[in-house]
């Protein structure tokens, strides 16, 4: 395997798991950011706790799963319920409180970046794994009457409520999940990278894994397995004085799309009838 096409898959992992990271909160109508802020959260700390500590890369991901979930569970327990606005807002925030300390740790690197960092052996296939695994537990809950409940609320909140869905706790669990993935791909892309700039995590993440997410299609975490692959792979073909304009295609495609096909590619009607042409009748799922 080429070193390009080892890192255009490793990449695309990432961006498909952060996508994912976007997609769970959506599910009840809430644009969740602190997924990227805790990306550096825990990017940051596993290469440190690796390089200084000589922490095993299992340990190390470990440790992003309970960072990234435990940040995110505190912050939901503030936000679980919020306003979509509200959200975003505390998100942003988060992002720009996080590179701040970053840009200003000196221990970090600051902004000259973090280096350094172990290489792991068989990284592309433990990637692959974790998204597997991802994957499959979203299908479940998009398949449970959590998932059920969380389409009923992002289609009219006061039914739902009405309904007897604690909104809260939905909204807490979604973000918690979101807050792990974002730790998990901090960690991925730390140790394919072998280094970290404060950069990297900015509002170019936002931009790029909303465009994957609303492009492919928010009605279902199937969207940006196209989607994904695609934004991030197409750039790579153009020469590079037009792929220097990535972030600005991916925003005039990002809107486009929202204004013709508000659903983007892959909806769930789309996927229902997939299913129901190759295994026949079926129940109607995301």
């Amino acid at each position: 395997m080429s070193l390009a096409f080892y890192y255009f898959l490793s990449i695309t992992a990432i961006y498909i798991l952060m996508s994912w990271a976007l997609y769970l909160p959506y599910r009840v109508g809430q644009l969740h950011f602190m997924s990227i802020a805790n990306m550096a959260i825990c990017g940051y700390f596993g290469a440190y706790a690796a390089k200084s500590w000589g922490w095993p890369f299992a340990l190390v991901l470990l440790a992003a799963v309970g960072i990234g979930g435990a940040v995110a569970f505190i912050t939901s327990l503030a936000i679980g319920d919020a306003p979509c606005f509200t959200v975003v807002i505390v998100g942003f925030t988060y992002i720009f409180l996080i590179k701040t300390v970053i840009e200003n740790w000196d221990l970090l690197g600051g902004t000259m970046g973090f280096f350094g960092i172990p290489r792991v052996k068989g990284l592309l296939l433990i990637t692959y794994s974790i998204v597997f695994g991802a994957g499959f537990l979203i299908h479940r809950f998009d398949r449970s009457a959590l998932g059920r409940a969380a389409s009923a609320f992002f289609v009219d909140r006061d039914l739902a409520k009405s309904s007897g869905v604690d909104i809260k706790k939905l909204g807490m669990l979604l973000q918690t999940f979101s807050g792990i993935l974002g730790g998990l791909c901090g960690v991925l892309y730390g140790f394919l990278m072998n280094n970290l700039f404060p950069e990297f995590f900015t509002f170019g993440m936002v931009g790029t894994c909303m465009t994957m997410l609303f492009v492919g299609g928010y009605t279902t975490m199937w969207g940006v397995l196209v989607s994904a692959p695609l934004l991030w792979g197409i750039p790579l073909l153009f020469p590079p004085e037009i792929a220097s304009w990535r972030i600005i295609i991916y925003g005039v495609l990002l809107i486009a799309v929202l204004v013709i096909k508000p659903e983007g590619i892959i909806t769930r009607k789309l996927v229902y009838n997939a299913k129901k042409k190759l295994f026949g009748r079926t129940k109607r799922t995301s």
